[in-house]
C-alpha cells in the first residue's frame, strides 16, 4: 500500500507581522489625513507613528492635565465625533 503524499508546507509568510485592528471610521479619517503626504498607505503612516512613539523607550506620565487641557481634549474629541 503506497504512503499518502505529505501535505505541502505553508510558507512562513507574514510570521514577522501581526494584525492590529482599529475602528473603520478611524481608518477612513487617517486615509483622508495622509492624502497629499509621502505616505503610501494608512498602514505605512501607522507604522511610522508607532515607531516614532516607541523610539522614546517608554511612555512618560505627567503629573496630570490642567482643567483647561481637559476641556481642550474634550472639545477636540467632540469635533472628531468620538464624544457627543
Amino acid at each position: 500500500m503506497p504512503r499518502p503524499k505529505p501535505k505541502p508546507k505553508r510558507k512562513a509568510k507574514g510570521r514577522d507581522k501581526v494584525t492590529i485592528k482599529i475602528p473603520r471610521e478611524l481608518y477612513r479619517r487617517l486615509t483622508t489625513l495622509i492624502e497629499g503626504t509621502g505616505f503610501g498607505s494608512v498602514t505605512e503612516f501607522i507604522i511610522y507613528v508607532l515607531r516614532d512613539l516607541a523610539a522614546g523607550g517608554k511612555l512618560e506620565q505627567e503629573a496630570g492635565l490642567s482643567p483647561r487641557e481637559v476641556d481642550l481634549i474634550r472639545n477636540r474629541l467632540k469635533s472628531l465625533g468620538y464624544l457627543e
